[in-house]
């Protein structure tokens, strides 16, 4: 192909892990990136060998954000197997990003997790400085300094090191604009729309869906789309007594249809719960605190925007 004919910008499209020692920000980044809610955060070893987290879909890129384990001081061959996925993994994606909390000084963990990195010597690695908005000028200027020493002690070549807070929103996109160019020329891996290719929340939605539609199936056919917003394990819950927290938002397009979903003092909704909360815990295998609300998007089945929010 002639230059003339080409397009001034190839498409890129590959994949990118967030690596840190616990709570370093990873699901949090993860989540703003992608602009919703999909990095599930569970103490639950992750037993399989990829789980995409999320996937960012943009005009010149799409950047596929990879889970990974925790890399840690294995004390278990369950730990060090779920350190040989994670090092699979480093050798597998196209870029590597170092989540280090402003906050806190870097410690034996995060050099644990460098002195790793150094030995993967083609991927670019990108230092990522999360939770900026905890800390004043001086001490994210004094975190720069070590991240960039630690770098050259252990012969690291940071591509970038980039401050962050997801949760001020700040330099979260120019964050994705430094990963672009990095990733391998390729059409888009996922199709438009897919946010995760977590199937659990899709599921768990359709669970709710279903309880929803039962009995008023013949009145409000299609006009019901679930959303799971958020599945977390309940914080200070004993290991053997685990409690999952499910919020989802039921959506129908109009506000007569309300009533129809509520039921008079929100005995319908109440049963729609209780029914879709026993199939889940089913289909999870754990206890469930099930969070249900009904929302208006109006006539969603018309508007792509709307769509493409409700999964469709």
């Amino acid at each position: 192909m002639d230059k003339a004919s080409s397009p001034s910008r190839a498409h890129r499209a590959g994949f990118a892990c967030f690596v840190g020692r616990p709570n370093a920000g990873k699901s949090t980044l993860t989540n703003a990136l992608v602009g919703t809610k999909v990095a599930i955060t569970s103490n639950r070893p992750q037993t399989t060998r990829h789980t995409v987290r999320g996937i960012v879909h943009r005009p010149d890129a799409q950047l596929v954000l990879v889970d990974t384990p925790g890399l840690h001081k294995p004390r278990t061959l369950l730990g060090e197997r779920l350190n040989d996925v994670v090092r699979t993994t480093w050798a597998e994606v196209d870029v590597i990003g170092f989540c280090l909390p402003a906050d806190q000084k870097l410690g034996p963990g995060d050099r644990f997790i460098a002195a790793e990195l150094a030995g993967i010597k083609k991927t670019p690695k990108i230092a990522i400085v999360t939770k900026t908005d905890l800390v004043d000028s001086k001490t994210l200027a004094e975190q720069l300094i070590a991240i960039q020493r630690l770098g050259d002690e252990l012969g690291i070549q940071w591509a970038e090191i980039v401050p962050v807070s997801a949760v001020g929103d700040k330099q979260v996109s120019l964050l994705a604009d430094l990963i672009a160019p990095m990733l391998p020329e390729s059409p888009p891996l996922y199709p438009e729309g897919d946010l995760t290719d977590e199937p659990e929340q899709v599921m768990v939605a359709e669970l709710i869906r279903e309880a929803a539609l039962e009995g008023v199936r013949d009145e409000l056919p299609h006009s019901i789309a679930v959303v799971v917003e958020e599945m977390l394990p309940r914080e200070d819950r004993p290991a053997d007594k685990p409690l999952l927290d499910i919020h989802a938002n039921v959506y129908i397009e109009r506000p007569s249809q309300k009533g129809i979903i509520i039921g008079p003092k929100g005995a319908r909704l109440k049963q729609v719960g209780m029914k879709s909360r026993k199939h889940i815990e089913a289909l999870l295998g754990t206890p469930v605190y099930l969070d249900l609300h009904v929302k208006v998007a109006k006539d969603w089945q018309r508007d792509p925007k709307q769509l493409r929010k409700l999964g469709f």
